[in-house]
């Protein structure tokens, strides 16, 4: 019985965290150039589905709405205009640190 109680009690303290870990749900990002074809990209612990002149993710963890997440997608995609979620967007500083690092052509391949 102990064992159930303790099993019952780590399964609820998982479910908590993992509803924490994903708090901020939906982050998007604007992209200057759109992507030359559907492609998954994972950036600040947050899987993005790129398409077209947007990349979304719908499940992301707090970590993904920094200038550092945008950066490791803007490696990948190029340049982005806008980033954001629903609560939070990057401001004109925080977009100019994350296109520094953004890739050189307009349009990527699929992964």
């Amino acid at each position: 019985m102990k064992l159930r109680t303790l099993a019952a009690c780590a399964a609820l303290s998982v479910s908590m965290f993992a509803g924490a870990a994903l708090a901020d749900g939906r982050v998007a990002a604007a992209l200057e150039n759109p992507v030359a074809a559907k492609t998954k990209i994972v950036a600040g612990g947050a899987v993005f589905v790129c398409e077209g002149a947007e990349c979304v993710s719908t499940a992301a963890p707090s970590r993904a709405m920094t200038s550092a997440a945008c950066k490791s997608l803007a490696k990948e995609v190029g340049r982005v205009s806008a980033f954001g979620g629903e609560t939070k967007s990057l401001d004109a500083d925080d977009l100019t640190r994350c296109n520094g690092a953004a890739k050189g052509g307009s349009a990527i391949a699929a992964k």
